[in-house]
Formats: structure tokens, sequence, C-alpha cells
């Protein structure tokens, strides 16, 4: 490289402004199509499980409190998603999605990487049923 080439470089930096964004000051615009945080709508959920047998990763489980009144509720682990978006695809129902607008998950502790999604009564029998933060391996029924 020359040297002439270099100080034309050096000069024209002097007049550009910076191109870094103060972020966590200013939130930067996130795309529409964006693939964020997945959000569950238990209302909806069939208990068919065809996110859970298409996730690459095993971030997603399906637990069947009661299949007949369709009580269902859904343990997403964060720290292993690879935001792929498949479980959303394979969902017929329409009862997943992925914000484009959560997606800032970093955390100081694991145990926030672990999500249960459903109906406040269903998260209470999966409570009773294994106390603490409900990380005990439950098989879907």
């Amino acid at each position: 490289m020359k040297i002439g080439s270099m100080f034309k470089d050096i000069i024209t930096s002097f007049f550009k402004k910076p191109i870094t964004e103060n972020y966590p000051t200013e939130q930067p615009t996130v795309a529409a199509r964006f693939r964020g945080k997945l959000h569950y709508d238990p209302t909806k959920c069939t208990g068919c499980q065809l996110c859970v047998k298409d996730c690459p990763s095993d971030a997603l489980e399906i637990i069947t409190i009661d299949k007949v009144n369709k009580r269902f509720v859904a343990r997403y682990h964060v720290d292993r998603c690879t935001y792929c978006g498949q479980c959303v695809q394979s969902c017929k129902f329409k009862c997943m999605g992925m914000s484009n607008a959560d997606w800032e998950l970093a955390a100081l502790n694991k145990e926030s990487f672990e999500v249960n999604y459903g109906r406040d009564e269903d998260l209470a029998t999966l409570m009773e049923k294994f106390p603490g933060n409900g990380t005990d391996p439950i098989k879907p029924a």
C-alpha cells in the first residue's frame, strides 16, 4: 500500500460521521421477520407435539396436564434454541410465534433460560407435582 493512498483514507475518515450505534441508550430497529424469543398460546394448542418432534435442538417440551380438557404446558429452553423457527412452521394451529420485540435475552443466571408457558392453573399443577423450579425431567403423556 502506498503512503499517499493511506493519507487520503485518513483525511477522508476525519470528515465522515461514525457509523457506530449508541446501543443501550438508543434501541436499534429490528426487521419485521426477525426471530427472537418464542411465544406460546396454550388455548390454541392440541398437544400434537409436532413442534417438539421438529425442533433440531430439543429446546421445546410440551407437558400434558390433562389431554381430555386440552391442558398443556410448554417448557422452552432459551439456551438450547437456535432460533430456526421450525417449531413455528410445523405448528398447524398457529399457537407459536417468534417475537421480533423480545430479543435481548442475556442473563446472569441459568434459571432465567428456562421458561414455562401455560395457563396459571396448569403451571400451578406442574409446580405441585414437581416442587422447586419444575426442572425435573417430565415425559409427555
